[in-house]
């Protein structure tokens, strides 16, 4: 699932220099296909060792992680969202710095084995007052 981690690190190191001119929190949505063997427990297990190995490096320790199934929707080839929460460009660029080699990664072969999460897409969010 996270293989795109690695892809769209190119991209949250560019934001990173930029960070300064943001003051949103990051967010990156991955739009995945659940395999057909896989139930919603199972994702939603994986998806919670996940965040508490990314919680225990650097940049990852207030992560927020969010699994979202559409209910009613035309949700196209997706089965589900999984959305990461970073509190800023700066703290998401020091996660996914710290990324390759680290025990999140190793927990992306076995979410490979449940989902495939081939598309994300990074958003600035702000929170409406």
């Amino acid at each position: 699932m996270l293989n795109t981690v690695a892809r769209m690190m190119v991209v949250s190191t560019l934001m990173v220099a930029a960070a300064p001119a943001y003051s949103g929190a990051a967010t990156q949505i991955f739009l995945c296909q659940q395999d057909d063997e896989a139930t919603d427990e199972q994702v939603e297990a994986l998806a919670s060792e996940w965040l508490k190995a990314a919680k225990g490096m650097k940049g990852g320790e207030s992560l927020e992680a969010y699994l979202r199934f559409p209910i009613a929707a035309n949700a196209g080839e997706q089965d589900f969202a999984f959305v990461l929460v970073a509190p800023s460009f700066q703290e998401w660029g020091t996660f996914t710095d710290a990324y390759e080699g680290s025990p999140a990664q190793e927990i992306d072969a076995k979410f490979n084995d449940l989902a495939d999460c081939t598309q994300s897409t990074m958003w600035e969010s702000f929170r409406v007052k």
